[in-house]
């Protein structure tokens, strides 16, 4: 069984800083496109950062570009979104997503392409 369990989510204020885990059971990262999709009240799932774990290549939305950066341990089977300079806007679930069909990050991130999804973790950004 493929499970995905996000954890670091929390309240922080704005300025401030959080880390995001998500850990894979039943899955491998390695070779694998690996997506932080999040998603805030009343607004549609977007993906906010992406990382090819084969060959490290990465992908950030506008949103949130210079501010939070993604990276892989392979080893641990474990994905890190390091998120700062964090502001209200910031304010979401954020979920992380694998398919076995999808190995590096493209250009455009659709929510149904994805067949492996977390349960998500609450970040919550004061002003």
């Amino acid at each position: 069984e493929v499970q995905f369990v996000e954890s670091g989510g929390g309240l922080v204020q704005a300025g401030g800083s959080l880390r995001l885990s998500c850990a894979a059971s039943g899955f491998t990262f390695d070779g694998h496109a690996i997506v932080w999709f999040r998603q805030a009240p009343g607004k549609e799932r977007e993906a906010v950062s992406c990382i090819s774990t084969s060959n490290g290549k990465t992908y950030y939305s506008d949103s949130v570009k210079g501010r939070f950066t993604i990276s892989s341990d392979n080893a641990e089977n474990t994905v890190y979104l390091q998120m700062g300079s964090l502001e209200p806007e910031d304010t979401a679930v954020y979920y992380c997503a694998a398919d076995d069909l999808l190995g590096v990050c493209g250009m455009y991130y659709d929510t149904f392409d994805y067949d492996y999804w977390g349960q998500g973790t609450q970040v919550t950004v004061s002003s």
